[in-house]
């Protein structure tokens, strides 16, 4: 009874908990938001033990692991700090009747959504992603490809991904265009796709990947800053016991349960057979060896990088994506000129800037990445400095790109 909820921006997460706490306010429960979330939350010590009896009885139940990634998280010293209440995979979901309308194929890679063919309806995109800045689901998705394709290929295929896509302030704005038909294909969580198929079944589906994806944790942990330790306890077991797992089975949710005894202990379970069906197709689903300590390593540079060299300079990425695109599809380029202009479009190791603090001139190569990871998320002004410099830049290289094209083709 009497909760609050706080719906709060993944950049926004430490600052608030710390500021509530300053002015005397009691954060208790922090919920959602991937485990790279979770595991800075845990390294900036706000993450208290989870320890009730009550946390404790229904623990047994829930999978320590699920296709290699960690579902309850402890500290060195082996103590519970946060505990997934749900799973999900990470994917792409369709409107096979827009896809249909516009001749596109159907994707079943990550890199289909950085094809040439993608780009053929622009400036009109079919393609739907959100800046990660805003969502944690899409971080991980990008992630994801990093993971894949390694650092060089994975940021020249975000970058062509995000150059045929509208990019959305929100994940779920991606799942409703898809469903409303105003787009083809967006990235999305599963659960978004799972209720996609649900709204609009005649022409919405959920696609996993055949070049990979994860099966995450979601997970739900106590703050420090609680005042209320027993009943933030009591919330946490209930949200992990079938009964508070029924909740996800709502048509209007539809999450995959950490806990699968939903299925056979609860009315709701037993009434999504899809749902358990979704669930088994999940753990079997092609997934990749995650590294979760690379992912935290490089999550804030790739956040702002992506921000600032994608969304911040969007519109000129796109326009000269689209010309290299139809150069290509028209025939007035081959493909060995594609992959150099794809190269000279999106390679971050071809990405030299000046450090805002230092003035020493750096490229954005993973290495870099992880240097400037803690700096770029604690200090906001410099942050802000190294954004304006990386799309300034970025604009900088879109033209010159845009000017090689040209040349090319005699245009």
């Amino acid at each position: 009874m009497d909760i609050i909820w706080l719906p709060i921006e993944p950049t926004q997460w430490i600052d608030t908990i710390k500021y509530a706490s300053q002015r005397g306010q009691s954060i208790d429960v922090a919920w959602g938001g991937g485990p790279t979330m979770f595991n800075i939350l845990m390294q900036e010590g706000l993450l208290a033990t989870i320890n009730s009896s009550d946390v404790m009885k229904v623990l047994k139940d829930i999978p320590k692991e699920i296709a290699g990634s960690t579902m309850i998280k402890t500290d060195k010293e082996g103590h519970i700090k946060w505990i997934a209440a749900a799973i999900a995979s990470f994917g792409f979901t369709i409107n096979k009747k827009k896809l249909q309308e516009y001749g596109l194929p159907t994707p079943e890679k990550w890199v289909d959504l950085a094809s040439p063919d993608f780009a053929v309806t622009l400036p009109t995109p079919m393609v739907g992603v959100a800046d990660p800045t805003k969502s944690t689901s899409n971080t991980r998705m990008y992630q994801i490809i990093l993971q894949i394709y390694g650092w060089e290929k994975g940021w020249e295929i975000i970058t062509r991904m995000a150059a045929n896509a509208r990019i959305y302030d929100q994940s779920g704005l991606v799942r409703d265009a898809v469903i409303r038909g105003d787009i083809a294909v967006g990235i999305t969580i599963d659960f978004y796709g799972y209720t996609a198929q649900l709204q609009n079944p005649k022409e919405c589906q959920y696609i996993l990947p055949k070049d990979g994806t994860i099966v995450n944790g979601d997970p739900i942990a106590m703050l420090v800053t609680t005042k209320h330790p027993l009943a933030a306890q009591a919330f946490i077991a209930w949200v992990l016991s079938p009964q508070g797992q029924a909740l996800w089975m709502n048509p209007k949710i539809n999450r995959m349960p950490i806990n699968p005894k939903v299925f056979t202990e609860t009315p709701q379970g037993r009434a999504r057979p899809d749902l358990k069906a979704a669930y088994e197709r999940t753990l079997k689903a092609t997934t990749i060896n995650f590294n979760e300590t690379l992912a935290e390593e490089t999550v804030h540079s790739m956040r702002w990088f992506y921000y600032a060299t994608l969304t911040q300079a969007h519109d000129v990425l796109q326009k000269v994506w689209r010309e290299i695109a139809l150069a290509y599809l028209h025939g007035k380029i081959n493909k060995d000129q594609l992959e150099k202009l794809i190269d000279d479009l999106a390679n971050p190791d071809k990405f030299q800037f000046k450090d805002p603090e230092t003035g020493k001139t750096l490229t954005f190569t993973m290495e870099v990445a992880k240097m400037l990871n803690d700096k770029i998320f604690k200090n906001v002004d410099y942050r802000n400095k190294l954004i304006a410099e990386w799309t300034k830049l970025a604009k900088e290289r879109y033209l010159n790109v845009e000017k090689e094209l040209q040349a090319l083709i005699g245009g």
